[in-house]
């Protein structure tokens, strides 16, 4: 999308002319993230995490390629080759940290990204398809995580691709065989080893496209903003550079700052000490975990320790294995529907006081006990907090969210952007009317309303 008012790319020299009229790469910059691109004018910090993201990104595919120049995909030398290069390769034992480190900081500003969009309600409409590929993206980089995890072939290593492709086995019928089919044979070796650095190498590029196109739907609408009240006019935007590039920049600089600390002081906090013990298929780890950014998916998995029956029969109808393995992607797929479960006419969560409260003392808290119970033995009382957190989660975008979207009554939004930051217009016959909020203007100004001023249920 581009305003009326937005600054046009405008080449000085015969170079830059030339370059324009053959391969416009540097109109398509300045357009995508130069002064070309208007943004509103609102935006907090909490909009940093999405260009932390794309950073980390590249930090992970650079150190990525370098470190397979140095791997080996085959049980008998894998975990040896990881600590040749911790030894053995210049500046590998940091290329290393700053990859497994990267993953876990990459996971941090994703979260806090996905948390941005849930509270300001970044999925409604015109922004459905951000969101869509988005979650595509999440769905990606928990595969290539996962696949990665397994490459340096420790104890970890081994038992969490044993568990987790034992999964599949749970699907009736063709379970099993696809399990086999998965690892290429009855458990993980050189084949499951071979073919998870293929996919976790290539994934990365996968992800690279899809937040190409993420991107490219962002500037179609817009970005959004803290009040989720759309652009009116020139004064509600300022130039994405050089306003937002500086911000991002100091964004970038206190990230690196907690990234390097954890690479060089605290390079294993993040790990499990038992992925330094080499892959033994007869020794089975006394607590298989993994890694923490996986663990409230995990604990949903466990969750579910009873056959689904019918009563009194006795008859199965879905065994516990099933439905945890259901439940797990069923978490995370639900988030594909937030655009259509959530009817609430206004977006930003900090104009829907009832949304908030079960925002932050529901929903944050049933992360945080679904993460703690994911990391902790399967025993009491973690099982049954995970049990009532899990069935919380479903609840709360299935039941709740829909509920509270239509019955809350919402605060007053602010007319425009501007409002919002510098306040109402005091000055007589403004367009505030002396300073206060015209409730009609109000009402208008929400998404899903009609021209007459009613509200319509958002689409």
């Amino acid at each position: 999308m581009s305003f009326a008012w937005a600054k046009q790319y405008e080449p000085k020299t015969p170079l830059t002319k030339w370059l324009d009229e053959k391969l416009p790469l540097p109109r398509l910059v300045y357009n995508a993230v130069g002064a070309g691109y208007p943004v509103p004018r609102n935006l907090n910090y909490m909009w940093n995490f999405g260009v932390l993201a794309g950073f980390c990104l590249v930090l992970q595919i650079v150190t990525g390629v370098v470190l397979a120049m140095h791997y080996a995909a085959n049980e008998e030398v894998a975990f040896g080759t990881v600590e040749h290069i911790m030894r053995n390769v210049n500046y590998g034992w940091m290329l290393r940290y700053a990859h497994a480190n990267g993953a876990s900081f990459f996971f941090i500003v994703v979260y806090l990204h996905i948390f941005r969009g849930l509270y300001y309600s970044s999925y409604k409409a015109p922004r459905e398809m951000i969101w869509l590929l988005g979650v595509v993206i999440f769905l990606l980089m928990m595969a290539t995580a996962f696949m990665g995890y397994v490459l340096p072939w420790g104890q970890m290593s081994f038992w969490g691709a044993q568990v987790i492709t034992g999964l599949f086995s749970a699907i009736p019928l063709v379970g099993e065989s696809l399990q086999v089919w998965l690892l290429g044979g009855f458990s993980p070796g050189n084949a499951a080893l071979n073919r998870f650095f293929s996919l976790h190498f290539l994934l990365p590029f996968v992800i690279a496209g899809v937040v190409i196109l993420h991107i490219w739907a962002l500037h179609i609408p817009g970005s959004s903003n803290p009040t989720g009240v759309e652009v009116k006019s020139e004064s509600d935007t300022v130039p994405f550079h050089p306003y937002y590039t500086s911000k991002d920049g100091f964004g970038l600089g206190v990230f690196l700052i907690a990234f390097t600390f954890f690479v060089f002081f605290l390079p294993n906090a993040l790990g499990h000490p038992d992925n330094y013990i080499e892959a033994n298929p007869l020794s089975t780890p006394a607590h298989i975990v993994p890694e923490w950014y996986f663990l409230p998916f995990y604990a949903i998995l466990r969750a579910f320790t009873q056959d689904l029956t019918i009563p009194f029969l006795g008859v199965t109808l879905v065994d516990a294995k099933l439905l945890g393995v259901l439940a797990m992607f069923g978490s995370i797929l639900v988030w594909f529907f937030l655009p259509w479960l959530d009817k609430s006419p206004v977006r930003s969560g900090s104009y829907r006081p009832l949304f908030k409260k079960f925002f932050w003392f529901g929903l944050i808290p049933t992360m945080v006990v679904l993460g703690i119970c994911g990391g902790a033995p399967a025993e009491e009382p973690y099982v049954v907090l995970s049990q009532i957190a899990t069935a919380y989660y479903f609840l709360h975008f299935l039941v709740i969210l829909p509920i509270v979207s239509q019955i809350e009554v919402p605060k007053p939004l602010p007319f425009s952007i501007t409002e919002a930051v510098l306040g109402p217009d005091d000055k007589p016959g403004s367009m505030q009317g002396g300073g206060k909020i015209d409730p009609d203007s109000v009402v208008k100004n929400l998404p899903g309303s009609s021209p007459d001023g009613s509200l319509q249920p958002a689409e």
